[in-house]
């Protein structure tokens, strides 16, 4: 009984040994997993702490979750191993020496199944090797040998499927990883794909913005050169300002620019940047042609041309010349004009490589730009050589007028003399017959010195050289001056001369001589054309600023086929029977007078009824450099003409003469607004290459007043852009040059020039009016 007892109370006694022995171990085990939870938590929380900075260091992020694993996994050692390519390259590492970085680094792993980073980027699982000695088909022994690591687990990072790396520990001793620790690395390797991806979004972030401020920049250089396009037309200065910002802006270490000449079908090296004084000479004294160069075969092909590196390829003379200077590497893009080969633009680097896409895409919009740069200055010195011809014709032909002057004078004086000598008998009488040849001798005498005169007085007012003696003089003094000189012949004829001057006209502040050459010369045409009996009326007005002044006869009127031509030189017009000679060059020169004392002259005649010339002055006299361009009396339809060239506002001011418009002249876009707004015109001729504000601003300009918005605008241009400016609504599109018969049927479609105006052959009426000498 007592045995049993014994018995049964020392079963119940290992019984209670035993669970206090299960209890302990299993408190020691919930307690090892509260610590490794704990770790777990911490480590979790330190990544994710990490992964809320990884935009500003990412590196230090991966270095954080790798020492997590390794230490939560309880390892020696952890890397982190990115695909680059076939090859992984060494991320992250944390444990291993710096001798093992060094040599990774050198002889990077390969994405094979030497090694097990490698395996687990191809299989896309997690995998460990136990034991790498035992493992046959581990082929990186040289790295085991630095740290003598036995076993070996990896994970890959995934990102949306793709495999972007993977994520490896070691351990020392032969210590196969359990289901927590892969778990864990599990987890981690999450982690560190989430840091990569971050760090993807990042560099794209930058790369992105990198790439638009690359853009910003390169549409700031193709906005210097519009610049350039309309402030500059002098050729080297664009061409200096094109190749600096597109070496500048391609990234490259120097270039060139050429311009190609047609006659020699070669090109000319215009300017270069970053470029030695030495090698410029070089270049410039290099012939560069056509059919047998790099530069060449980019134009012909329309297509830029890259050669990487100079050492790899037979070299031309323009490319030997680069060579022997030390660059490397060239790239050729074409300079085109439509199918003209304007140029060529040249960038070049010291070092060998090829140019991005990127660089040969905006080079050749680059040349694209500045083919319109460079065809502008090209024609502005082809005007400029012709401008400076004219200037030299011009001045030998006023070299020629006054020798002939001279030579002519002499001999006319003494013709003339003799004959009045012969005619008064002064050595004694003359029969009827030598009567009849001397007179005729003295006419024809008289005749050919007034022709010279004449010609000598237009030649002044088209060479600008007229100069005027502006004086003030009783206006009725004057009239009754040119009066009196027609009076005797008047009276042979029986013809009425009258003069009817306006109350309160007194004086006028202009040239006197050059106003009576004007009246004597409408007074004796309307004496010569006016039949016997006839009636010649002389009158002066004042119409708000100006003197109008007119001769009305009532001769046999004028043919409207000849009013298109009778101001043309050497023509007279069909009047009926004349009384005497004429120069043809009389109502000519009156007219370019007349405009030059800031007035105008017209024509009004019928035919059986008879014909008034007027002409206006303006009764102060203009100043020497007045504004260019100022607002007129509102008597005619105005035309404003905004051109910054002389010698186009000289030549539009002339095709406008006497077509029955006011012609209001500025010379840049500011001026023409300002113009514009003031005299309300029924039309505008612009230019588009004007300086400080262009023509396509001062358009927009014009349609966003209300004011001008409906006015009609004529482009005339050498900027050939017809279909934008039809875009922008302008009523013709006229590149330049630009024919008389073409602008005056424009201002006529457009309303601005009177239907019954005469024809652009030569005008009549003109109300021309210029702020300035053009």
């Amino acid at each position: 009984m007592e045995s049993r007892l014994a018995r049964g109370l020392g079963r119940e006694a290992g019984i209670s040994e035993r669970g206090r022995q299960i209890s302990e171990e299993a408190f020691h085990s919930l307690q090892r997993d509260y610590i490794d939870a704990t770790e777990q938590f911490a480590a979790m929380n330190e990544v994710l702490t990490a992964l809320g900075r990884s935009s500003s260091d990412p590196d230090a992020v991966l270095d954080t979750v790798v020492e997590s694993a390794r230490r939560l996994c309880r390892c020696a050692a952890g890397q982190i191993y990115l695909i680059e390519g076939e090859q992984l390259v060494l991320s992250s590492a944390v444990g291993p020496s710096s001798e093992f970085v060094r040599y990774v680094n050198a002889h990077p792993l390969q994405r094979d199944r030497n090694t097990l980073a490698g395996r687990v980027t191809l299989d896309r699982n997690i995998q460990q090797i136990p034991d790498v000695l035992s493992d046959p088909e581990y082929g990186r022994l040289d790295v085991q040998e630095i740290e003598s690591y036995r076993t070996v687990i990896s994970a890959p990072l995934l990102l949306d499927e793709e495999v972007v790396g993977a994520l490896s520990l070691w351990r020392i001793e032969v210590d196969p990883f359990d289901d927590r620790a892969i778990s864990l690395l599990q987890a981690f390797a999450t982690q560190a794909a989430i840091v990569v991806r971050n760090v993807r979004l990042v560099h794209a972030l930058e790369e992105r913005g990198a790439e638009l401020a690359r853009k910003v920049e390169q549409l700031e250089a193709l906005s210097e050169v519009g610049e350039v396009v309309s402030s500059s037309l002098v050729l080297d200065e664009v061409l200096s300002n094109i190749i600096m910002n597109a070496v500048r802006f391609s990234g490259c270490d120097g270039g060139s620019m050429m311009e190609y000449v047609e006659e020699e079908r070669c090109f000319s090296v215009r300017s270069a940047y970053a470029s030695s004084a030495e090698l410029l000479a070089r270049l410039r004294a290099t012939r560069i042609e056509l059919e047998t160069t790099l530069v060449g075969r980019a134009a012909m092909e329309g297509h830029p041309i890259a050669v990487p590196d100079l050492d790899a390829v037979d070299l031309d003379p323009h490319l030997r010349v680069l060579h022997d200077d030390g660059w490397r590497s060239v790239l050729a893009v074409p300079v085109l004009r439509g199918e003209r080969i304007i140029g060529a633009l040249v960038v070049r680097r010291k070092t060998p490589g090829d140019f991005s896409r990127e660089t040969i895409e905006f080079l050749e919009t680059f040349a694209s730009q500045s083919a319109l740069a460079v065809w502008n200055a090209q024609l502005f010195r082809e005007l400029e050589t012709k401008g400076a011809e004219l200037e030299v014709v011009s001045q030998h032909k006023s070299e020629f007028l006054a020798s002939m002057s001279h030579e002519l004078r002499t001999p006319l004086n003494a013709v003339i003399g003799f004959s009045e000598v012969l005619l008064e008998r002064l050595f004694g009488d003359l029969n009827d017959r030598q009567d009849e040849y001397l007179r005729d001798i003295l006419s024809s005498g008289r005749h050919l010195l007034q022709l010279l005169n004449d010609i000598l007085d237009l030649s002044k007012v088209e060479a600008g050289r007229m100069d005027l003696a502006t004086s003030t003089f009783s206006i009725r003094s004057a009239l009754e001056y040119g009066i009196s000189m027609v009076r005797e012949r008047a009276g042979l004829h029986g013809l009425q001369v009258t003069l009817e001057v306006e109350p309160g006209l007194d004086t006028l502040d202009s040239d006197e001589l050059r106003f009576r050459q004007v009246l004597l010369n409408l007074l004796s045409n309307a004496v010569k054309f006016t039949p016997d009996g006839g009636h010649i009326a002389v009158t002066a007005t004042r119409l708000d600023d100006d003197l109008v002044v007119t001769v009305t006869d009532d001769g046999a009127g004028i043919p409207l086929e000849d009013q298109e031509r009778i101001f043309e030189s050497f023509q007279q017009g069909r009047r009926g029977a004349e009384r005497g000679e004429g120069t043809g060059l009389g109502l000519t020169l009156c007219r370019r007078i007349v405009a030059l004392l800031g007035g105008r002259m017209w024509l009004e005649s019928q035919l059986g009824v008879g014909s008034t010339f007027g002409f206006s002055v303006p009764m102060r006299a203009p100043a020497e450099e007045p504004p260019a361009g100022s607002a007129d009396d509102g008597r005619l339809p105005v035309v404003v003409v905004v051109d910054d060239d002389r010698a186009s506002l000289a030549l539009i001011s002339a095709y406008l003469d006497g077509l029955g418009v006011q012609v209001v002249l500025a010379r840049d876009g500011r001026e023409g607004l300002e113009l514009i707004r003031a005299v309300e015109p029924s039309a505008i001729v612009l230019d588009i290459l004007l300086p400080g504000l262009d023509g396509w601003e001062v358009l927009a300009r014009l349609r966003q007043d209300e004011a001008t918005r409906g006015i009609p605008v004529i482009i005339a241009s050498i900027v050939d852009e017809k279909s934008r400016g039809l875009r922008l609504g302008v009523a013709e599109y006229l590149i330049k040059p630009v024919g008389r018969e073409q602008l005056v049927g424009a201002l006529r479609r457009a309303g601005a020039v009177p239907a019954g105006s005469p024809a652009p052959a030569e005008g009549l009426t003109s109300g021309r009016r210029s702020g300035g000498a053009v």
